[in-house]
């Protein structure tokens, strides 16, 4: 929870005056940042509606693909994954022929669905569900490898979600608009690359103390520094 809304305050720093204005339209007294969540919130029971959305917030897919055959395998998938489904509801957003509270969903799961493919995991292995089957020890407490990239290894800075929004607020704008340049495509590879590379360190051993952090923080910083900026710019694009 904590990450998304880091990601959803630090798009909120760098919307364009017709974005923002165009959010506060569509969401009323909401903010990005406190609605970052609700796709989350919706799985619940209490809302069978969306329950068509859980494969949503991920993407399978196997081992050992170079750039070219990792956006092959990705663009050519028919099942509803994080991919298709932001790139269905980013044209939602985009067309304002369409009821105002069907494009203020579809700006919730944006808003979501951004944070989500710049976690390493949400670009995972089908057989351990992203990791949530691999079990680990990180500083004496068992936990799962998507968990703690999920929210572990975020808790244990001890920042707030405001707190990082205001941390992590200082990418300088010539890589901030590189990497809103980059397509969707890339920034899910981006997450492949990583996740290839947790899942070698978990091969060898699932036992991790005080070191992880310090090994992987600046990795953590940067995916959300990334989802971010680049949230920023496909809202600012969308809205304009």
């Amino acid at each position: 929870m904590e990450g998304h809304r880091a990601i959803g305050q630090l798009a909120e720093h760098h919307l364009t005056g017709k974005a923002r204005r165009a959010v506060q339209d569509l969401l009323g007294t909401e903010t990005i940042t406190l609605v970052s969540t609700w796709a989350d919130e919706v799985l619940y029971p209490s809302t069978p509606e969306f329950k068509v959305t859980a494969p949503w917030h991920y993407v399978n897919s196997p081992s050992g693909l170079d750039h070219a055959q990792y956006v092959q395998q990705l663009t050519s998938q028919s099942i509803p994954n994080a991919y298709n489904a932001l790139l269905t509801n980013l044209a939602i957003l985009k067309d304002k022929s369409k009821p105002k509270a069907e494009r203020a969903v579809a700006l919730k799961f944006v808003v979501h669905l951004v944070g989500d493919v710049h976690q390493p995991l949400h670009a995972g292995h089908l057989e351990d569900r992203g990791g949530n089957s691999i079990k680990v020890t990180y500083r004496g407490k068992e936990t799962n490898l998507h968990s703690l990239w999920d929210s572990g290894l975020l808790d244990y800075q001890g920042l707030t979600y405001f707190e990082m929004g205001q941390a992590y607020d200082h990418v300088p704008a010539p890589l901030r608009r590189q990497w809103q340049r980059d397509a969707p495509a890339q920034w899910l590879y981006e997450s492949y690359v990583l996740s290839e590379q947790i899942y070698a360190q978990a091969a060898q051993d699932t036992t991790y103390g005080w070191a992880y952090f310090p090994e992987h923080g600046a990795q953590v910083k940067q995916r959300i520094e990334q989802a971010g900026m680049r949230l920023a710019g496909v809202l600012n694009e969308a809205l304009k």
